[in-house]
């Protein structure tokens, strides 16, 4: 009777488990099917010429919610305001608005997360912030410059680092027209995140 009861209390927890994963997993095919959107769209995307004609949709590493990490998350204090670096020479003006800190394989890593000075002064984004880190599928599965991932500013001491909805900048694709952010030193990764958008180099920079 024991082993019984056992059975049926188990199946509660393993379907609230796999539910909670099937939701995960649906955010990730949410934020695939708008990125391919916004690159089909004639109006939004960056690409230009054949790379557009010829752009039928992004290629993705499968979902693994190995990459969908609770990270603790530590607001920086008195932090000034600072230039990176863009691909065009350019500079960005950001502000170091806190570190992710979070395991990995059984490794540690932090990673800074940054609020751009422009798009804090605007309502829609002042809880935006900026993620850009570097890792060792750079030059090979992804773009060689790095990625990036969108993020809002937590409600308390956690943070959810979805590297599934990591992208490439828009000039991996067109760098006529765009100039990106650098990743800075700091959040560059020596591991591989085999996660998010994938990348192919056959675009007319």
């Amino acid at each position: 009777m024991k082993r019984w009861i056992f059975i049926f209390s188990f199946f509660p927890l393993l379907s609230l488990s796999q539910s909670r994963i099937s939701k995960e997993h649906k955010e990730v095919e949410k934020f695939q099917k708008e990125l391919n959107r916004e690159y089909l769209n004639s109006k939004e995307t960056p690409l230009r010429g054949d790379n557009f004609a010829n752009f039928k949709g992004h290629p993705f590493f499968p979902f693994n919610p190995k990459y969908r990490i609770n990270a603790k998350f530590i607001k920086s204090e008195n932090t000034q305001p600072f230039e990176i670096p863009t691909s065009s020479g350019k500079t960005k003006s950001y502000q170091e608005y806190g570190k992710a800190t979070f395991e990995l394989d059984g490794k540690s890593y932090i990673l800074s997360l940054y609020q751009s000075l422009d798009l804090m002064k605007l309502k829609k984004y002042k809880n935006y912030l900026f993620l850009p880190f570097r890792d060792a599928t750079n030059g090979k599965e992804t773009y060689g410059g790095g990625k990036y991932m969108d993020l809002v500013v937590p409600q308390d001491n956690m943070i959810v680092l979805d590297f599934n909805k990591s992208y490439q900048p828009f000039c991996a694709y067109n760098a006529y027209d765009y100039n990106c952010p650098i990743v800075p030193e700091e959040n560059r990764l020596p591991i591989k995140i085999l996660a998010g958008v994938m990348y192919q180099d056959v675009y007319h920079h």
